[in-house]
C-alpha cells in the first residue's frame, strides 16, 4: 500500500467538451431509459472497475448526472461535457484523504466558467447563464455538500502514529546492570541475598519513579495538544460550510462575453 499522501493541490481548469464521453456514446446513452441500461452503458463509457461499494456510488453519480440532463433538455454535448465537470471534480476530490474542500470548490467554479464564457480556446459558451447556475446548484447540491462521504468511501483512512523519545532516561542496555549485580549476590548467603535484592529494588524504584512521571507528563501534554488540534480542525470546517451556504444563497456570476 503506498504510504505516501498527496497534499491538496490547486487544479487547472480546462475545456472538457467530448473529453470523456464522445458523441456516439452520447448517442448509446440517450436510448437507454432504466437505470441498469444508464449503468452498463456509463461503466463502460467512462471504464469503471472498482469493488463495491465504490463501483455503485460512482456509477450512481453519473446516471443521476444524466438524469438531471435530461431533466433540462441539455443537449449531447452538453451532457458530456458536464459528466465530464463531474469525473474531473470527483477526481480532484479523492486524490488525497486530506481536507481540499476549498481547492475543490475552486475548481469547479473555473470549470463552470470555462464552459460558460466564450474566449477561445480557453473557455467556450456551452451553457447560458441560466443554465450554468442550474449547474452549479446540481453539483453543489449533489456532491459538494457530501463530498466528506465521497472522500471516506474512495480514499484510505490515515492514522496518525505517535512514537515518544525521552531524553535523559537510561537506555535498555543499562538495565543488565541489576541482573549481573543479582547472578553475584547468589553465591552469598541468604541474608546477605535478601539484604542486597531489597538495595536493588529501591534503586530501580528510585530510578524508574521519575522517567514514569516524565512519561505521564509527556503523554498529558500531547493529549491536550491533539484535543486543542481537533477542536481547530472541526472549527475551521464549520466555517467552511457556512461559507458554502452563503456563496449558495449570493447570485452567481453572470455570463460575460468577450467582444
Amino acid at each position: 500500500m503506498d504510504t505516501n499522501i498527496k497534499v491538496p493541490r490547486a487544479r487547472k481548469a480546462k475545456v472538457m467538451l467530448w473529453t470523456d464521453v464522445s458523441y456516439h456514446d452520447m448517442e448509446e446513452i440517450d436510448n437507454m431509459q432504466s437505470v441498469p441500461e444508464l449503468e452498463s452503458v456509463l461503466c463502460s463509457v467512462f471504464g469503471v472497475d472498482l469493488p463495491e461499494p465504490k463501483r455503485g456510488v460512482l456509477l450512481e453519480l453519473y446516471v443521476q448526472t444524466v438524469l438531471f440532463c435530461r431533466e433540462f433538455s441539455f443537449r449531447k454535448e452538453q451532457t458530456s461535457a458536464l459528466l465530464s465537470i463531474i469525473k474531473s471534480i470527483h477526481e480532484a476530490n479523492i486524490e488525497t484523504p486530506l481536507d481540499n474542500i476549498e481547492q475543490c470548490f475552486k475548481y469547479c467554479k473555473e470549470l463552470l466558467l470555462c464552459h460558460s464564457v466564450r474566449r477561445p480556446p480557453f473557455s467556450i459558451n456551452l451553457f447560458s447563464s441560466k443554465e450554468v447556475n442550474c449547474v452549479f446548484q446540481y453539483i453543489h447540491d449533489s456532491y459538494i455538500r457530501h463530498y466528506k462521504l465521497y472522500k471516506y468511501i474512495f480514499t484510505p483512512m490515515v492514522i496518525l502514529d505517535l512514537s515518544l523519545t525521552y531524553s535523559g532516561t537510561p537506555d535498555n542496555e543499562d538495565s543488565s546492570a541489576p541482573e549481573n549485580v543479582m547472578e553475584e549476590a547468589v553465591s552469598k548467603t541468604d541474608t546477605s541475598l535478601e539484604t542486597q535484592e531489597t538495595s536493588i529494588i529501591g534503586q530501580e524504584e528510585t530510578t524508574l519513579s521519575p522517567t514514569s512521571e516524565l512519561k505521564t507528563l509527556i503523554e498529558k501534554e500531547v493529549r491536550e495538544q491533539m484535543t486543542l488540534v481537533s477542536g481547530q480542525l472541526d472549527q475551521r470546517m464549520k466555517e467552511i460550510a457556512d461559507l458554502h451556504k452563503r456563496a449558495v444563497d449570493s447570485p452567481q456570476p453572470n455570463q460575460r462575453a468577450k467582444k
